[in-house]
């Protein structure tokens, strides 16, 4: 791609706010449809459909938005990519229903960062900021011990305390209760579609459920990454 071509992609004027709301809405409508392809109950070349759609829908995502969001979207896939190979590949906490990681997946998560960011910075969220903080701390908080308490899930007490500081570090930022709203969303329908399963024990001593969501930890430290190497860049570039 020459420079001319970078460069039109990153315009400001290409931005499309009302197109980029529909797909984070539609989102909770796409996950389930593009999984349901990949599942064991389809044909082996329904991961092939689902690698399709995930890219695609990442694409229109990117193209709609803005050059901030559009760099955080396309250093989360190679970012999450490497942190499959650390979770999945060498901890082995879950695995995927055939070998290797499937294609769709680092652009999954650009998808549900992306969505997770623009529910976050609606105007609506941000004039209720404080309420819809102190509902969300709740709601994870209730989520968390009931799961621990009634499936066992010693991995989703431990590690809802780390996630629960990491929110008080970055001052209970709304952005990562929204992002993690997504991640819990997919993770559900993902292990309901057994297109991955979470190992019953991780490290083989902590008691985990399938899927566990004490993993919102994890995606939000993947994010606080995110975010510091994007600000670094743009440091640098200025």
């Amino acid at each position: 791609m020459n420079a001319k071509a970078i460069n039109f992609l990153f315009r400001k004027n290409t931005e499309n706010p009302k197109t980029l709301w529909f797909l984070a809405v539609f989102f909770f409508a796409f996950t389930p449809l593009a999984l349901s392809v990949e599942s064991v109950q389809t044909p082996m070349n329904g991961r092939c459909v689902t690698n399709v759609m995930a890219i695609l829908y990442f694409l229109l995502m990117w193209l709609s938005a803005d050059k901030l969001l559009r760099l955080l979207m396309m250093h989360m896939v190679w970012l999450s990519y490497i942190g499959e190979l650390i979770f999945c590949e060498w901890l082995k906490m879950y695995h995927y229903r055939t070998d290797g990681i499937p294609m769709y997946v680092p652009f999954g998560h650009a998808i549900v960062y992306a969505s997770g960011y623009v529910w976050a910075h609606r105007n609506w969220a941000i004039q209720s900021d404080a309420l819809i903080r102190k509902i969300f701390t709740v709601l994870f908080l209730l989520s968390f011990l009931a799961v621990g308490w009634w499936l066992n899930d010693i991995f989703t007490l431990v590690f809802a305390v780390f996630f629960f500081a990491l929110l008080k570090r970055k001052r209970w930022q709304n952005l990562y209760y929204f992002i993690a709203v997504c991640v819990v969303f997919i993770e559900l329908v993902g292990t309901y579609f057994n297109c991955w399963a979470w190992s019953e024990k991780t490290f083989d001593y902590l008691p985990t459920a399938n899927p566990p969501i004490g993993a919102v930890f994890f995606y939000a430290g993947g994010d606080v990454l995110l975010a510091k190497l994007v600000q670094k860049l743009n440091q640098n570039h200025t």
